[in-house]
């Protein structure tokens, strides 16, 4: 598929990624990154379930399989080799998320004696822990379409060990924080501030793994995340959410909609939770409106960014659905409703983001070019968001 002619359909879009960044035919040096990667797994499995064509859920675990021989070991080039977790090449094929996943940036990580680039660190591998949560998801939607808990005993042990090295709890002995960026061996930060949303996205994702985990009691080996939910919880409490940035907005949204399904699954009331993500989204997108992004031109805009929020608000509808249907399970249901109604009158802001990048004269601007892999798979996840927002 020509790249800056407009996408005609999400397959078209996936079958091309795949092709382009060396998943199928593979190749020998496959361009894996790990968000990327996350929301292409969502995407292929959110195809399997539409037609029920194998294609795609092959694509699928062949993606996760990728991703973990290449995001799971050390990069080409580097002077350290086999799995970042330090385990034998045996026990790291049955284990290849014990040690983390890199991001998959170009260049290698700063290494502990080099000073620091704050622009230059954009470009470094190391490991993101928001990074890490989308791909425990992913693989939480890879176990709930195929029913093999394998993918969760990954994704729990992927979350255990992000949970040990992200948190921290600081010399002064108040409460505990998070790093925003690690080396690729967890050993020693990259980046010691803390991300607005890490605690919430690791609370949140947590909660769906045990969840899932409960599922497959049959299985002995995935191990509890009890002690993390509880690590994650307070630092959750008492934080500030709000953000007038379109990702962020979006994965206050996307968030939102899993707590929504965690609670009717689970018939437990999140409402605190859900009441501050719905206020937090509601201040940013009235924020974000203010300024007026819809008008700019394609070069000054960043369509990842903004194909967070239409992903975001595409599950709204439904997130208002499921707390209309279920009054008993929500303490705060007219409270919510006000709120879901409230944030749907943004969805047209959605609508207008998918029909802006959908245009192959926007698609030529360099701010798509130069991230074309991870717009065009977040383009296709907002044009068919179901295979992302399920858990």
């Amino acid at each position: 598929m020509n790249p800056e002619a407009p996408p005609d359909t999400v397959q078209e879009i996936m079958l091309d990624f795949a092709r382009v960044t060396g998943l199928d035919p593979p190749g020998m040096h496959p361009r894996r990154y790990l968000w990327t990667d996350a929301f292409a797994v969502c995407n292929y499995l959110g195809l399997y379930c539409r037609t029920g064509d194998d294609t795609w859920r092959g694509l699928a675990l062949r993606l996760v399989d990728q991703v973990h021989l290449t995001l799971g070991r050390y990069r080409d080039g580097d002077q350290r080799n086999g799995w970042i977790s330090r385990l034998s090449e045996q026990e790291g094929a049955l284990h290849p998320t014990k040690g983390g996943l890199r991001i998959g940036k170009d260049l290698p990580e700063r290494r502990i004696h080099e000073a620091y680039d704050e622009r230059r660190e954009w470009d470094r591998d190391g490991q993101y822990f928001h990074y890490l949560t989308k791909w425990m998801h992913a693989l939480c939607r890879v176990s709930r379409v195929t029913g093999d808990p394998e993918y969760i005993r990954f994704a729990a042990e992927l979350a255990q060990v992000a949970s040990a090295r992200f948190m921290y709890l600081p010399s002064s002995g108040r409460k505990r924080r998070m790093y925003w960026k690690m080396s690729t061996d967890l050993t020693y930060p990259l980046v010691p501030s803390m991300g607005q949303h890490d605690p919430l996205d690791g609370f949140v994702t947590f909660t769906e793994l045990q969840l899932a985990a409960g599922r497959c009691s049959e299985n002995p080996l995935i191990p509890s995340l009890a002690a993390e939910i509880a690590g994650m919880a307070d630092i959750c409490r008492g934080m500030d959410l709000r953000t007038d940035e379109p990702l962020g907005i979006g994965g206050l949204l996307a968030d939102a909609s899993r707590i929504v399904q965690l609670a009717v699954q689970e018939g437990r009331d999140y409402g605190k939770v859900l009441e501050s993500l719905m206020d937090s989204a509601l201040y940013g997108l009235a924020s974000c409106s203010r300024r007026g992004f819809l008008d700019l031109p394609a070069g000054q805009r960043l369509a990842f960014r903004e194909l967070g929020l239409a992903i975001g608000l595409a599950g709204v509808t439904e997130l208002q659905r499921c707390i209309l249907l279920n009054p008993e399970v929500f303490t705060d249901h007219d409270s919510l409703q006000r709120k879901a109604r409230a944030i749907l009158r943004y969805v047209p802001v959605g609508n207008a983001i998918k029909e802006f990048w959908m245009s192959g004269t926007n698609r030529k601007s360099v701010t798509w070019t130069g991230h074309r892999d991870i717009n065009r798979v977040m383009l296709a996840t907002s044009i068919a968001p179901e295979g992302f927002l399920m858990i």
